[in-house]
């Protein structure tokens, strides 16, 4: 690094090993985090440059994974801000929202075939991209917003600053509706995380900067607003990856409302949808999407738009079947009274017959029942053949995937990941913000337990408000409880959340990543001094069952002394399987060696499972072997008696438990 004086120039090289690159997400956060510093900073990739404080201008550089890129800075806190930027570049996961965004990513696309409704394609049969799987026969809803009339008219010199300020207050009442909406408590986290990024684009300070240009050059600012995010989606058409390509569509998105808020008009929205309408349109802004009340919406279908798109991720997420790519033949469809969308293969019908509807009902019903077929083990309470009950729960990450473990039939939580809690905030969550969030888990599974892991990350897996250092081998580091009594300022709060919240219901706490048992002593000393605070303060609070999970060599030797100090042990058996067989999870060149099924893991599960129940505790399994049905019955013989996993698994699990006799 060069001199850091005020009036030089720093310059840092820089490989950056941020997931896929800096893309959407990471280049808005990269951003964020440029604006926090008073200096100026550039970010170079060959002879390319960009503005670091604009995501736009970042995403155009196309920057991918492990390429060498360039920082350069200049101001009074030039130094620091390269420290920073540079450590977020080194940061595989900067600008994640959190550590499992499955329905965040684009699907791998179905092959195109046509539906089986007759020897050959019926004349009302359109094709489309197949985006989101699921089957919908209802009315059609036709979503066609006005086009917007671009007035050209040239601006007098003296109406510049008027037209400048009415750019300003445009810019403020769409980020307003944007601040409305992430405050609404009925939109999900997912949908808050798109909407995040789209208001972004119009913080976005090189975009708004050329869009004054514009204006100062006498075009009148919705011609100046159209022009600008015209040339900035065309820029992103030229890139090769398709993920930052459909980014071109939010910024049209974005200049959509823009320019009718400068003309004084209401756009038309998606408030009105009736209940099992199909939504036809040639494309709608994830903004809009996320307003609309999603539950009405039985599917949809897109002129535009690809599998990378925000309103194809959303559509996923609300398992809303959606076919896309009709181009204009979407204005044909929109005039049909009744339409039958099969999100599998995209293909439509525009107004089927009886024969088709019928043959289309049939095709679905076999779906549904594919998904249904599993609902009679939801109620299910299994049990080992001696009687003891076989604990059948769900891991999740959020409020949002209760309803989703619940309808799966789990018998409680096994794992609640309470990390994406402090990944969703730019700081630490506060001790309320925790306990409300706890207690809710707890009150909509009581009476059934809920094990809520206290905070698991690391320098792989950081979150805002601590600091990691460059690890060579995060998984080996400062993570996990290590991590958490280093930093009681950060922990403290968590246990007074998790004591508080424990009257709401059964909890049990387990801690991560242990591997001596002074770690387990120091927390319970610090779950004693919250305890007394909460007494002192006169705060109500309850007790809950401490455990830990089991997932280092470490503890598997020492689970025998361990289980004197703790109510159960939880097997991750993830880590466990990395950490036995010296593989790295992440590393598809020793993926053969990271099996659960191995012998050495499955010796180390056994011995975990013996001492547990010599020391007539609890053992349970959280990892994705729990959800295995080759190996469940082998880890039941073991002695374990709790399995916690996707939703997914629940009902095939307990369909195995039911029909076997143990």
């Amino acid at each position: 690094m060069m001199s850091s004086q005020a009036s030089d120039i720093v310059e840092q090289i820089v490989v950056v090993k941020v997931h896929e690159g800096l893309h959407a997400r990471p280049a808005a956060r990269f951003a964020k985090l440029a604006k926090t510093f008073a200096c100026e900073v550039e970010l170079w990739r060959g002879e390319a440059k960009a503005n670091a404080k604009s995501s736009v201008k970042l995403m155009l550089l196309a920057i991918k994974e492990n390429e060498r890129v360039t920082l350069r800075a200049y101001g009074d806190d030039a130094a620091m801000a390269l420290q920073s930027l540079a450590e977020f570049l080194a940061n595989p996961e900067a600008g994640l929202e959190n550590s499992s965004e499955v329905e965040l990513q684009p699907i791998t696309q179905h092959s195109v075939q046509p539906l089986a409704t007759s020897n050959s394609i019926a004349t009302n049969q359109r094709q489309g991209l197949p985006i989101s799987d699921g089957f919908a026969l209802g009315p059609a809803y036709s979503y066609f917003p006005a086009a917007i009339v671009i007035d050209q008219r040239g601006l007098d010199a003296a109406d510049i600053e008027h037209e400048l300020a009415k750019l300003q207050s445009a810019l403020n009442a769409v980020q307003a509706r944007m601040s409305v909406s992430l405050g609404d408590h009925n939109i999900s986290a997912a949908d808050k995380i798109i909407i995040s990024a789209l208001a972004e684009l119009i913080d976005d300070r090189d975009i708004r900067a050329e869009i004054e240009t514009e204006i100062q050059s006498g075009k009148n600012a919705v011609a100046s607003v159209d022009l600008v995010s015209r040339r900035s989606a065309n820029a992103l058409a030229q890139i090769e990856d398709a993920y930052l390509r459909a980014r071109g569509d939010d910024i049209m998105a974005i200049s959509r409302q823009l320019c009718l808020e400068l003309q004084g008009k209401a756009d038309i929205d998606l408030s009105n949808v009736p209940n099992g309408a199909i939504v036809v349109a040639d494309d709608i802004g994830a903004f809009d999407l996320a307003k609309a009340p999603l539950k009405n919406i039985a599917g949809l279908i897109c002129g535009v738009g690809g599998t990378t798109s925000h309103i194809a991720i959303i559509a996923r997420a609300h398992a809303i079947p959606a076919v896309f790519g009709l181009n204009q033949t979407v204005h044909e469809i929109g005039g049909a009274k009744t339409i039958a969308i099969n999100g599998r293969t995209g293909t439509i019908l525009l107004d089927p017959d009886t024969r088709q509807v019928t043959a289309f009902n049939q095709e679905a019903g076999q779906f549904q029942l594919d998904r249904e077929k599993l609902q009679k083990f939801k109620s299910v309470l299994p049990k080992r053949g001696d009687g003891v009950i076989i604990e059948v729960a769900a891991n999740i990450g959020s409020l949002d995937e209760i309803d989703a473990a619940k309808a799966a039939g789990a018998l409680g939580v096994g794992l609640f990941r309470t990390e994406l809690l402090f990944m969703l905030h730019r700081t630490p969550p506060t001790e309320q913000q925790q306990f409300e969030t706890y207690a809710k888990c707890l009150r909509a599974f009581a009476p059934d337990s809920v094990i809520i892991r206290t905070l698991d990350v690391g320098g792989d897996k950081p979150v805002p408000g601590v600091d990691f250092l460059k690890e060579e081998n995060p998984f080996l580091g400062w993570r996990g409880i290590r991590m958490c009594l280093d930093r009681p300022l950060l922990f403290k709060p968590q246990l007074r959340a998790l004591l508080r919240a424990s009257t709401e219901g059964k909890l049990k706490v387990m801690l991560p990543m242990v591997s001596d048992l002074s770690e387990i002593i120091r927390t319970k000393a610090l779950i004693e001094e919250c305890q007394e605070e909460l007494r002192k303060e006169a705060v109500a609070f309850g007790n809950f069952e401490l455990g830990i999970m089991v997932e280092t060599p470490a503890a598997v030797f020492q689970a025998a002394e361990f289980a004197k100090y703790v109510s159960f042990f939880s097997i991750g058996t993830n880590d466990l399987t990395q950490y036995v067989m010296a593989a790295d999870r992440l590393n598809a060149s020793v993926a053969h060696l990271n099996d659960v099924a191995n012998p050495a893991v499955m010796a180390a599960i056994a011995a975990i499972a013996e001492a547990g129940t010599k020391a007539g505790i609890m053992v349970g399994m959280c990892g994705e072997a729990a959800g295995r049905e080759d190996l469940v019955p082998k880890f039941i013989a073991m002695g374990i008696t709790e399995f916690s996993m996707s939703p997914a698994r629940i009902l095939p699990i307990k369909k195995l438990l039911a029909n076997s006799s143990h």
